[in-house]
């Protein structure tokens, strides 16, 4: 491998293992901003909610879930690009 190539396969792998580390964080933020499945203490308590207030946030919480998915299906094509680029590049 010359240095030209060398110099070209170190900036291509740093450039991708940057992009994954952001867009990992970027994952977690937004997996911090969801809403839990679960009814924790709510469910004891028995408290009910009415339809308007169950439904209040649903637009907001798809569109967190939708782009969670997006950075997760993301994250998972750069972790397997940058493999491949090790794999193949020595």
């Amino acid at each position: 491998m010359s240095n030209t190539e060398y110099i070209i396969y170190i900036t291509f792998t740093l450039a991708f293992i940057i992009l994954l580390f952001l867009v990992a964080i970027a994952a977690i933020i937004l997996i911090l901003f969801q809403k839990s499945n679960s009814d924790g203490i709510q469910g004891i308590t028995g408290s009910s909610e009415t339809f308007f207030g169950k439904n209040k946030g649903r637009s907001i919480e798809s569109k967190l879930k939708k782009w969670t998915w997006i950075c997760l299906i993301v994250m998972a094509v750069l972790a397997i690009v940058v493999y491949i680029v090790q794999v193949i590049a020595p």
